[in-house]
């Protein structure tokens, strides 16, 4: 088996066995990974190709946010708005919110790495941190 399939296999092997807190994780890693690029090129073309996949990620976190819960799911969608605002302004050429925007992305992926791991652990009987399903539906 080529090494590409190997590789895709893989990964949706990771992704259809991750909790669902471990798939929000992956979504940061990927919103961080092109976050980074993003910084590292002066490309203005290619910087707008990992701008706007970044978007298409914080849209997906967004939507993956279990509003009926209020609470923590109403703060995200908050933060998910100005992700989605500062990524618009950078990708048109406000290159300096790039950091602070990539600072944020860093902690909220930190937070919920943190779930993840507990959610793994099994820290309660129903495999979840308590509140964990206002932020994943």
């Amino acid at each position: 088996m080529p090494t590409d399939e190997l590789r895709a296999r893989y990964l949706r092997d990771k992704v259809m066995t991750a909790t669902p807190a471990q798939r929000v994780v992956m979504l940061y890693d990927r919103l961080g990974l092109d976050l980074n690029l993003a910084a590292s090129t002066d490309d203005v073309a290619v910087r707008g190709g990992h701008l706007s996949h970044a978007m298409q990620v914080v849209t997906e976190l967004r939507g993956s946010l279990d509003l009926s819960a209020g609470g923590p799911a109403e703060n995200l969608l908050g933060v998910y708005g100005y992700l989605l605002t500062e990524l618009i302004a950078i990708r048109g050429g406000a290159v300096q919110k790039l950091p602070a925007v990539t600072q944020v992305v860093t902690e909220l992926r930190g937070a919920w790495a943190q779930v993840a791991d507990v959610t793994a652990a099994g820290a309660n009987p129903a495999g979840r941190v308590s509140g964990a399903g206002a932020w994943v539906g």
